[in-house]
């Protein structure tokens, strides 16, 4: 399996970025994991690592492939879940984080996925949805009841209101929405985002731009600089990561975790690949160095 990555990260017009996200690759697939910390919640941007870092645990730790995808994923967010919740009960005074999650595997060209909250995931084929989940958000579930209507959805006064979380202080555990496996075709992008992207922008404004030629990274980003504007002077904190298929044969050079740099490094060409590893260490440390 062959694939590229693109990723993208704004402020907008905030404060503070609570969205935390990362793909990470080994030699059997990739997981991508993506977090939306809660905003009216103390220290969400914690909760969303908090995510992060259990997911990169769990699959590094893990026998791999993952024989049973669905499990896993379901481990993964659960996990994260209890971990928030241990953080906040040792602050002083104790605090209730929370936040979003999207959890993606992929493996020999096929995904599985689980999501709890409103980030979403997309897999688009030919400019076109396949795939998308369904929020946990009040509006959805008014929707589904049929008491508004998906114009309404825009602009009704709790469509912020998330059902279910990670963390959070809810009395109930959630339970997170978890796909069936699905097989991928050669150039079908999986995007996973928060609601600072597809908030102010439909699925066809999404499809428009990963239609476009070019590196996955510059569409991601100009995708990205387009729901900031379309959303000022009120833009959320907007993340995208997202994964092209490029062949379902092959391998990519896997490394730790993505380094915002979206490229295919050819296993059959040494100097390119030393050049990746060497290229993805200077940028890892440069990170922690910034933090």
């Amino acid at each position: 399996m062959i694939y590229e990555l693109g990723q993208a990260n704004r402020l907008g017009n905030r404060n503070t970025n609570q969205d935390r996200f990362a793909a990470i690759e080994t030699d059997e697939g990739v997981l991508l994991v993506l977090g939306d910390g809660m905003g009216g919640q103390a220290r969400g941007e914690v909760a969303a690592q908090i995510l992060v870092d259990t997911a990169k645990r769990l699959y590094m730790d893990a026998e791999r492939p993952i024989r049973n995808p669905k499990p896993f994923l379901d481990k993964v967010l659960r996990t994260a879940h209890q971990a928030i919740i241990d953080y906040g009960e040792q602050q002083i005074p104790p605090i209730t984080p929370g936040t979003t999650g999207v959890v993606c595997l992929v493996q020999d060209s096929k995904v599985t996925w689980a999501h709890v909250g409103d980030s979403r995931l997309y897999i688009y084929q030919n400019a076109l949805p396949l795939y998308r989940t369904t929020d946990h958000s009040l509006v959805e579930m008014l929707y589904q009841k049929g008491e508004i209507s998906r114009r309404e959805q825009d602009s009704h006064p709790q469509r912020n209101q998330i059902t279910q979380c990670l963390g959070g202080g809810l009395v109930e555990e959630p339970e997170p929405t978890i796909s069936h496996t699905v097989n991928m075709r050669v150039e079908d992008i999986i995007l996973i985002c928060t609601d600072g992207l597809w908030g102010p922008m439909d699925d066809s404004v999404m499809g428009r731009f990963l239609c476009r030629q070019g590196n996955l990274d510059d569409i991601i980003n100009s995708m990205a600089q387009e729901a900031e504007q379309l959303s000022y002077p009120n833009s959320d904190n907007i993340s995208v990561l997202a994964l092209r298929l490029l062949a379902t044969t092959g391998q990519n050079k896997a490394t730790a975790e993505t380094t915002g740099e979206s490229k295919v490094s050819p296993a059959d060409d040494p100097l390119q690949s030393a050049i990746a590893e060497i290229e993805a260490v200077i940028k890892k440390y440069e990170n922690e160095i910034e933090k």
